[in-house]
């Protein structure tokens, strides 16, 4: 078959390698949509991050090249001995986090924190940008018919949303801001909206960021324009109850401390390529929390049943659906040169 994989910076291959088999306990999958992802991105340019490259994974044994892609979905083409809960034809996701089992976090049920963790289609496993996947049965996850390929390729990125909401302090009728309106930005304030938040703010430079974040229904606040801390704290009397920083830009997570409200919460969703400067009286003199998330944990289900209530719209998110063989062109060099593209969506058939 036909796939997708990462031998070094900028060096991306589309190779014939063996098809994947349903051995025991997997899930045989015929992929039909995966979706780009700022972490695939992160791989191409700058990587390997959390591709293993020069020793085996711990959980997978493998190491570069590894077949890249994890937001994806696909149908059950076939079983494999002792699967009970899938059978050929079943719409479904993967939830794509390899745990121990073992460590103290996985022992706790935290297994998105497990020592050893890794990725589908990072660590090895295979992943989405091939044309079959074969994982194990308790990482799938059936969608109903009412939920595209389309929306199922973005399940697993609106996961890391709604668990950084899930995560946060915020109640129904409280006000949030949102630093970076990117594709989990945009997702979060989709989650935002979700859990009854009345009031959400994006901070965001691109134009047509700012488009699709007011299409969600945020209220879009322009650094260029104004003091965006000042603007905040004008509109909402003192500050946010909880700001979520998803840039991983220093300056950034400065001006989210400080745009929340006395007792307020800020949530660190990105990851930081560099150090950032925290002042502790900035903390300590409002008595603010900062929380940091990875990944998710529990969530895939709550994310499945939200979009078929309607949120998280593919139609609003998705900008671009290419093949296999463009991937390289017209996916990830395009979200480097595109700042209009928010998710592009990859098919491998």
């Amino acid at each position: 078959m036909q796939a997708l994989r990462w031998h070094g910076v900028k060096d991306l291959r589309l190779e014939n390698i063996e098809e994947p088999q349903a051995t025991k306990g997997k899930v045989k999958i015929k992929v039909e949509w995966c979706g780009i992802c700022g972490s695939d991105l992160h791989e191409y340019v700058a990587g390997p991050i959390f591709i293993p490259e020069s020793t085996p994974h711990a959980l997978t044994g493998e190491q570069a090249p590894v077949v890249m892609g994890h937001e994806f979905s696909g149908q059950v083409v076939e079983v494999g001995e002792g699967v009970t809960r899938f059978k050929a034809g079943d719409r479904v996701v993967v939830e794509p986090v390899f745990s121990c089992g073992t460590c103290e976090a996985c022992r706790q049920g935290k297994y998105n924190l497990c020592e050893k963790m890794g990725f589908l289609g990072l660590a090895g496993g295979g992943g989405g940008f091939s044309e079959f996947v074969a994982a194990d049965e308790h990482m799938v996850h059936k969608i109903p018919d009412s939920v595209s390929y389309e929306q199922g390729a973005l399940v697993e990125p609106s996961a890391v949303a709604l668990y950084a909401v899930r995560q946060s302090q915020l109640k129904a009728g409280d006000r949030a801001v949102v630093f970076g309106a990117g594709p989990i930005g945009l997702l979060v304030i989709e989650a935002l909206k979700a859990a009854g938040a009345s009031d959400i703010y994006a901070v965001e430079l691109s134009e047509e960021r700012k488009q699709k974040a007011t299409e969600l229904g945020a209220i879009v606040i322009d650094p260029k324009a104004c003091d965006v801390v000042e603007e905040l704290k004008q509109r909402t009397g003192g500050g946010v109850e909880v700001a979520f920083e998803v840039t991983g830009v220093p300056p950034v997570l400065t001006q989210a401390i400080h745009s929340t409200k006395i007792g307020g919460q800020i949530m660190i969703v990105s990851i930081f390529e560099t150090s950032a400067p925290i002042i502790p009286n900035d903390i300590v003199m409002k008595e603010r929390s900062i929380t940091g998330i990875i990944g998710y944990r529990d969530v895939f289900p709550a994310v499945i049943s939200l979009m078929e209530k309607g949120f998280f719209p593919a139609e609003k998110l998705v900008t671009q659906k290419i093949k296999l063989n463009e991937v390289v062109e017209h996916g990830f060099e395009a979200l480097l040169k595109e700042k209009n593209q928010v998710k592009i969506l990859v098919n491998a058939h």
